[in-house]
């Protein structure tokens, strides 16, 4: 069997060269869109990249452009169909496929954006294409879609963010922690993580306050009660609740023995 199919797949390889060599564009345009038809993406792609160059500045020069295009997006392969959609945007402004074109662009940075736990650069253009693209077609059939993959992708950032954060905080990094933390609540003030960080503040500020030099730790005992109280207001009833009451126990303690001292 597996004879077999090799066999079928260089005879239709050959086929594919010969007629690339027939020079027969009108042959070449219509076995490639027998191919595409039958969703033959690879050979399909083959032969609109070997009869382009016969329809340049003809009115089917977009056409050969957008079935290539998608022939690699359907053979997902998502970067280079990326930049040849982009190509074709920038290119054929008027095309009656240049909705179809930008749609399949912002979905192939979509399919290329990693998990939370990698760089997040291509999760940032797919959002850019994906905002773009709802902009220039509020009426398009795929809105709702890309709507709910906006709150997806936005969501991975979001973790992103909360993930760098955590890094700092778990290797002990405590007031790099803080700035992290406190940045990734300005910047997605509405994350799901929003009680974890709140309580990574506390716990990171609570942290460098106990393992600083004596002449720092009132300032910083200060700091941390004022990050606990924000989080008791916002979370009363948390996981989290007792643990915080702990360490805003120890900081009163703290204060409390060192002020009178002061005093003194």
């Amino acid at each position: 069997m597996t004879l077999v199919v090799v066999l079928v797949a260089l005879s239709g390889c050959s086929g594919i060269n010969a007629l690339l060599k027939s020079e027969q564009p009108e042959k070449i345009y219509t076995k490639a869109l027998e191919y595409y038809g039958k969703a033959k993406w690879s050979r399909a792609s083959t032969l609109f990249e070997g009869v382009e160059h016969y329809y340049r500045n003809t009115t089917r020069e977009d056409s050969i452009k957008f079935y290539n295009a998608h022939c690699k997006y359907k053979g997902q392969d998502y970067e280079m169909a990326s930049m040849l959609f982009d190509d074709f945007r920038k290119s054929y402004g008027r095309s009656p496929f240049l909705e179809d074109a930008e749609g399949m662009y912002a979905m192939c940075h979509y399919y290329m954006s990693p998990d939370a736990k990698r760089d997040q650069t291509m999760t940032s253009r797919a959002l850019i294409a994906i905002n773009e693209f709802i902009s220039r077609y509020p009426e398009s059939d795929r809105i709702e879609q890309f709507k709910q993959i906006n709150e997806e992708l936005t969501e991975r950032l979001h973790e992103k963010t909360y993930l760098n954060a955590y890094t700092y905080y778990k290797i002990g990094r405590y007031k790099s922690a803080i700035v992290a933390l406190k940045n990734a609540l300005r910047t997605y003030p509405n994350s799901k993580y929003r009680e974890q960080i709140m309580f990574l503040i506390v716990d990171s500020a609570y942290e460098l306050a106990d393992n600083s030099v004596a002449s720092k730790q009132t300032d910083r005992y200060l700091s941390m009660m004022d990050s606990y109280l924000s989080f008791c207001e916002e979370f009363p009833e948390s996981k989290y609740r007792k643990e915080v009451d702990r360490m805003a126990k120890h900081a009163r303690d703290y204060l409390d023995q060192h002020v009178k001292e002061e005093v003194k």
